[in-house]
């Protein structure tokens, strides 16, 4: 409880004593909302988003599979080098290099497709990552990485239209590696295949460039 004595200017002399309560000030006090409580079906349809956790921690498994083969590849790769034949064996055979003349050691070609083949391991991982975290917070629940110093540039603006074009454009750059592997070891390869890998990377290109363009009128739509 507070006295609060108002002076006179001219006398200098206390001329009206207020008296505040200070059970007022405290009764009066906004108390932290409380989320509104939901009726047993809204929240039954609510709480089904926890159905696609098992697809997310699945895909954390196969990123496990990756790391895995990408090690696998990577050991042969030093082995071959130092003059294992067997490694070199798995190799071509895990690349599926046709060779005119069987070669005794490692040539640029499979140096190549084998460094390509690691490539394009990290760049699917990498999706595997985005799909993992961005549809994660996007459909299941946010993952409260706001200030935190490793949390990814991108994730920052992430939404259902973000996630699609960028999925879209590492769709691309996988089916680049996948095309660039192809034309390198083209002997191996029918006509066919490689004029169908072509229409299909084109057809991924520009299915990309739809989802942007979409995805751009959506944003800023024509007034």
């Amino acid at each position: 409880m507070y006295w609060i004595i108002g002076y006179n200017d001219e006398r200098d002399m206390p001329s009206t004593i207020t008296r505040f309560d200070t059970r007022v000030f405290s009764m009066n006090t906004p108390s932290p909302t409380e989320p509104p409580r939901l009726r047993p079906l809204p929240r039954l349809i609510f709480a089904s988003r926890w159905l696609q956790l098992p697809l997310y921690l699945g895909l954390i498994a196969a990123q496990c599979v990756y790391v895995f083969h990408f090690w696998v590849e990577l050991v042969h790769l030093l082995e071959a080098a130092f003059g294992n034949q067997a490694a070199l064996q798995a190799l071509v055979t895990g690349i599926g290099y046709k060779e005119t003349v069987p070669s005794s050691g490692l040539n640029e070609t499979i140096i190549m497709l084998v460094v390509l083949g690691l490539i394009d391991v990290v760049m699917i991982s990498n999706l595997l990552i985005m799909v993992i975290i961005g549809g994660y917070e996007t459909f299941v629940s946010r993952l409260d990485l706001d200030g935190h110093p490793d949390q990814p540039e991108w994730l920052s603006h992430v939404n259902a239209s973000v996630l699609k074009v960028k999925l879209a454009t590492a769709i691309i750059g996988i089916s680049s590696i996948h095309l660039l592997k192809t034309f390198i070891n083209a002997a191996a390869y029918d006509e066919k295949v490689l004029i169908a890998q072509t229409a299909i990377h084109i057809t991924f290109l520009v299915s990309a460039i739809a989802i942007a363009y979409t995805d751009r009128l959506m944003s800023h739509p024509q007034k």
